[in-house]
């Protein structure tokens, strides 16, 4: 019988603690050892018991999120996703705690529409558990009971073949728990005239627009939240909006974005899946695809089809990842033509591309 995955909630909204319980207990696999109104009264409670994973609200009384975050990271370690509001403020804060050390973001639940509350337990039970198989402290597999989930056919059917030939390249990146900061690393070794790039990170709306803003002030190259009609042009980043998915379409030599809304395909919205078998149909060999960080296989069926389409394709490897699970599962389908650790991924790409990498000074 696997181990229960230990939780601790941390949230000064008494009904906020009791849904993320309820939740989170409709899985087997999953305990709450303790809910705490603030960080005070948790780090009682984890004077008694260790959690495997906290869920952490940022605005507390006593002592806010992002201190005891980063008490928790000098510390002692632990897994830590964070539960934030869908203010502006709120998702600036939440990227902040993501460069403290927190592994995940997630939204404070809602009562609302059966789907929507359906799709909320799932994502916060695939988030709790790949908190607690991140790197931040080697853990053994997690199990995971198998749910329902949609392919990429949901959105967008397979294509017989790539489009016709165009020499403008493309890169197309996937990556979930951990991504964050692979993509930081990844971006900022970028050239201003780098070719252009498309993004899925899997984050809850609102937040990737606040994560797009940080990395643009940091990296050479122009990072935005990607928006219908959007052109792919050199020196550009664009990163899928939270809650849509996004995809690869070309016009004449021109490539652009169509963001649009539909059910959870490989359990999350925005789907690498999506963006990949867009790519695969579209530039075909004329793109370079990476798969980084996270758990699951998102990812993993999109980037054989862009094998098989004469793409090249990179997938991090285990050493470098937060989490080995989407790279893993797409090396095992035969999908990666290389596995490079993160601070190589830039260079293979930019060398693909005919490029060459920013030289770190």
């Amino acid at each position: 019988m696997a181990k229960k995955v230990k939780v601790l909630i941390v949230d000064d909204s008494a009904l906020v603690r009791q849904t993320l319980s309820e939740l989170l207990t409709s899985d087997p696999d999953i305990e709450i050892i303790g809910m705490a109104a603030d960080p005070i009264i948790a780090a009682k409670k984890m004077e008694e018991m260790l959690p495997d994973v906290i869920t952490l609200d940022v605005e507390m009384p006593r002592m806010d999120g992002l201190t005891f975050l980063q008490k928790i990271m000098s510390q002692h370690p632990i897994p830590v996703v964070i539960c934030s509001s869908l203010t502006t403020e709120g998702s600036e804060t939440a990227i902040k705690a993501l460069e403290y050390g927190a592994v995940e973001i997630i939204t404070k639940p809602k009562l609302g529409a059966k789907v929507f509350f359906e799709e909320s337990r799932i994502h916060l039970i695939d988030v709790v558990k790949a908190a607690a198989s991140a790197n931040i402290r080697k853990r053994t597999h997690v199990h995971m009971d198998v749910q329902p989930k949609l392919s990429a056919d949901a959105i967008l059917a397979k294509a017989t073949g790539a489009m016709a030939e165009t020499t403008e390249k493309v890169v197309v990146v996937g990556a979930s728990t951990g991504g964050t900061e692979a993509l930081r690393v990844f971006l900022e070794a970028m050239p201003l005239d780098t070719p252009g790039i498309v993004i899925v990170q899997h984050m809850p709306e609102n937040f990737t627009k606040a994560f797009a803003k940080r990395l643009d002030q940091t990296c050479k190259i122009s990072v935005k939240e990607a928006e219908n009609g959007d052109s792919v042009i050199r020196g550009r980043a664009l990163i899928a909006p939270g809650n849509f998915h996004m995809l690869l379409k070309r016009s004449g030599a021109r490539y652009f974005i169509e963001v649009k809304e539909g059910p959870l395909v490989s359990r999350h919205r925005p789907s690498v899946d999506v963006l990949f078998r867009s790519a695969a149909r579209y530039a075909g060999k004329n793109s370079v695809a990476v798969l980084m960080t996270g758990m699951g296989d998102d990812g993993a069926h999109g980037m054989l089809e862009l094998k098989e389409e004469g793409a090249y394709t990179i997938a991090q490897d285990e050493k470098s990842c937060v989490v080995f699970g989407m790279p893993h599962e797409a090396i095992k389908l035969g999908g990666v033509r290389q596995v490079a650790s993160l601070e190589n991924i830039a260079g293979l790409v930019l060398n693909q591309c005919g490029e060459q990498a920013v030289k770190k000074h």
